[in-house]
């Protein structure tokens, strides 16, 4: 026992050393996405529009782009605070905003380029300009900025990322059938089965006649199953393997116990053999 409470305590210490430094350091994240007071005083003058453009900015332009898009790492830079879109936007006239959505166009069409030269991490970020620049009014537009960076993402391999840029766009065009395709392809490729068919099911909502959905909801339900079969005989094998350990002191196993179900009330009962074969 003394020896156990010992190296516990050593494990602690070790912890404890690991993550000294890790509350200061959110702290210090955090702080880059604070609305602050001047904030606030700032939009009661009329000058919040640069202020908060100049955040979007900083945000854009980190340093870890590159190390950020390997694998299927979570872009927190990315994910831009929507209140501040809409303290900017609260002081902004029609004219403004029609300004911004014409240079939000620009950025979408320079990540097109870098898309079709394939320098999908330049492109990611370029379009990630674009939906911090695009007013919150223009729902399609920022729609069709989401895909197109979920299209990037998942160049990048960055599937988890991209299923919530495909999600986003979902949000703001419910009917956009191209990226409900995406996220289905994306779910499938990280193992989410049922996700996948929800996905299709949806797209033969607006078009009964897309080719691959109708093959998806014939090709996907054996495979779910099949999936949640072999779930069930590894679940029921842990639960056997336990069984035996408990029953092992008793001279007993889980082989001295069969189920027998119930043709009747379909319920089960179980029967003791003190032999088993």
């Amino acid at each position: 026992m003394d020896d156990k409470s010992e190296r516990l305590k050593t494990n602690e210490e070790i912890i404890e050393e690991l993550t000294k430094d890790l509350e200061s350091s959110c702290i210090k994240e955090n702080d880059n996405y604070t609305t602050s007071k001047d904030d606030i005083q700032k939009s009661k003058n009329g000058n919040l529009s640069n202020d908060c453009n100049e955040r979007i900015k900083r945000n854009s332009d980190d340093d870890n782009w590159e190390t950020k898009c390997k694998g299927d790492a979570n872009h927190e830079k990315d994910n831009m605070d929507e209140e501040i879109l809409k303290e900017r936007e609260q002081n902004l006239s029609e004219e403004e905003k029609e300004s911004l959505k014409a240079e939000a166009e620009k950025y979408k069409n320079e990540g097109n380029d870098l898309f079709k030269r394939e320098e999908y991490l330049e492109a990611i970020s370029v379009y990630t300009q674009a939906i911090q620049t695009c007013p919150l009014a223009y729902s399609k537009e920022r729609s069709i900025l989401y895909a197109n960076r979920a299209a990037a993402k998942l160049k990048c391999l960055d599937r988890e990322s991209a299923i919530s840029d495909c999600t986003k766009a979902i949000e703001l065009n419910p009917s956009y059938v191209k990226v409900y395709a995406r996220r289905a392809r994306l779910y499938e490729e990280t193992e989410k089965l049922d996700e996948a068919l929800e996905d299709y099911k949806k797209i033969l909502t607006f078009d009964p006649g897309h080719t691959d959905a109708n093959y998806a909801v014939r090709r996907l339900p054996p495979l779910i199953h099949e999936r949640n079969e072999k779930l069930k005989a590894e679940m029921l094998g842990k639960l056997k393997d336990l069984g035996n350990m408990v029953l092992k002191p008793f001279g007993l196993s889980t082989n001295n116990f069969e189920l027998q179900k119930d043709p009747n009330s379909g319920g089960y009962s179980v029967k003791f053999h003190q032999n088993p074969r």
